[in-house]
């Protein structure tokens, strides 16, 4: 089964890290994106650009609104993915914990409905 894992991480402590520090985080991801590549269990994954880049659309009274950035503030913004092919949740949820993104942020596990199949 697949799932996405979403990490949210505040994107205003992002950038107010040292140099050192900052080569640390992606180190950390890199190995553990290998690590979920080697396990065989990696279908997608990507770092996203800051929340304001975000664009939101939504339909209201027939309506097309277009709103620059995030719809809503929040503590933790939503900075990246992976999509992982695993055999049940608990997999899921065990990688989820492996993330880095899980002790700078928070992690959020969902099911991908498999449209189709």
């Amino acid at each position: 089964m697949q799932y996405m894992l979403l990490i949210y991480g505040n994107e205003a402590g992002k950038k107010n890290m040292t140099k050192a520090d900052g080569e640390q985080m992606y180190a950390a991801y890199g190995a553990y994106t290998q690590a979920l590549i080697k396990a065989g269990v990696m279908k997608a994954g990507d770092q996203l650009k800051p929340s304001d880049t975000a664009t939101t659309v939504r339909i209201e009274g027939g309506k097309t609104k277009v709103l620059d950035g995030p719809y809503v503030e929040t503590k933790e913004q939503l900075g990246g993915y992976h999509i992982i092919d695993v055999a049940d949740a608990d997999a899921a949820l065990s990688w989820a914990a492996k993330c880095p993104g899980a002790s700078m942020g928070a992690m959020e596990v969902r099911p991908i409905v498999m449209m189709g199949n």
